[in-house]
């Protein structure tokens, strides 16, 4: 008989964490997370989203081994400010057993129906910052750190069990050696007279810091009009701020600004660490941090990891000029090939962005809805 059992100490947590470890331990295209870093955002003491929101922890296990994870979360800013009656499940993964997939959801609508809510999404986390979506195409390419990798069946478990699908996801690849660059550097400097704008260029984390407000503010202004967007908070910016933003060398974040100094465009990149996350294998110590350190410093693949451009500059070839020098820190540190991060398939105007550079769609995600 399948038990599910709820998880609540730490070190519970971290076998909750390490599961899939087991799980997808032969498969060379999932990326594990760094475990230590994951409890940090599990911790309510830790990661502000939980002033908000509050999350469950199940397991199930038959005959004391363990079969499937799942994490059950009510985000009350969704709940209560958006008037969305959804609960939401996410950090699941399972074996090739429904039943074992069923009792979990099990889970799942007796906590959404004790808080009276109308139904059932997920893959997802806490908000929009963390891993969503289920891998329905692509499994031969190895994900990226912000997303998440699943074998093919989970999908089969859901379409099985009649759930619907809810949102969808989209990601390129292309080589951005083989972007014309002399064209899209008179592009840059043609919009930026236009429009009286300046780049902006950083080299040290101490020069990022003073903007980051400013960065995700203009991030929730960019997506305010998608209907699957959460607004990220003060408090939650100051946790990504520590979390993301100091992780990344400065060089791969550029911004844009106005003639009166205000921030109209930023992207935030970061050298490809899937290789190096898989070496790490969870951890940073003896040598994860290393192989994490190495990536930084000279990688042939990056990955987009935010865009966000103000609504009244969209469509205006701005992105021209922050790509012209991205390109140039591509160059400097040997990047040929690129990789997006999730877009959703309705939002077109960042999905035009990238078929100006011949990319291919290599990569599709859904998540997945039910009535209570």
């Amino acid at each position: 008989m399948i038990e599910i059992r709820e998880l609540k100490t730490k070190s519970e947590l971290k076998k909750f964490l390490k599961f899939p470890f087991q799980l997808y331990k032969d498969n060379p295209y999932w990326t594990p997370s760094i475990i230590a870093n994951e409890l940090k955002n599990l911790d309510p003491k830790i990661n502000p989203v939980f002033d908000r929101a509050e999350a469950r922890f199940f397991i199930a296990e038959k005959n004391g081994e363990w079969l499937g994870r799942i994490a059950v979360i009510a985000n009350w800013l969704e709940i209560e400010d958006q008037k969305k009656s959804k609960i939401r499940f996410g950090w699941f993964d399972v074996i090739d057993d429904i039943s074992v997939t069923e009792a979990l959801i099990s889970k799942v609508i007796e906590i959404g129906k004790s808080h009276g809510l109308q139904y059932m999404e997920g893959p997802v986390g806490f908000s929009n910052m963390d891993k969503a979506g289920l891998l329905v195409e692509g499994f031969e390419y190895q994900n990226t750190m912000v997303t998440l990798y699943n074998h093919p069946y989970y999908k089969d478990h859901f379409e099985k069990l009649g759930f619907d699908v809810a949102d969808e996801w989209v990601e390129y690849k292309f080589n951005f050696d083989k972007v014309d660059s002399n064209k899209l550097n008179r592009l840059s400097d043609m919009i930026q007279r236009r429009y009286n704008l300046k780049m902006r260029n950083f080299t040290h984390k101490n020069q990022v810091f003073p903007y980051v407000n400013e960065m995700f503010e203009l991030i929730n202004e960019t997506y305010a009009a998608l209907p699957v967007f959460v607004p990220i908070g003060k408090a939650q910016i100051e946790y990504l701020k520590h979390r993301y933003i100091a992780f990344i060398n400065p060089r791969f974040i550029k911004c844009v600004f106005d003639e009166n100094d205000e921030m109209i465009a930023v992207a935030i990149t970061m050298p490809s660490f899937s290789k190096a996350l898989k070496k790490a294998n969870g951890r940073l110590f003896p040598t994860g941090f290393w192989h994490l350190m190495q990536a930084q410093k000279k990688n042939d693949k990056a990955e987009f990891y935010l865009i966000g451009i103000k609504p009244s500059y969209q469509n205006k070839g701005v992105t021209s000029i922050v790509f012209n020098e991205m390109r140039k820190t591509f160059m400097d540190f040997g990047v040929t090939h690129v990789e997006t991060n999730p877009e959703l398939v309705d939002n077109q105007n960042v999905q035009l962005l990238w078929k100006k550079y011949d990319s291919v769609q290599h990569k599709r995600r859904k998540s997945f809805k039910k009535d209570l």
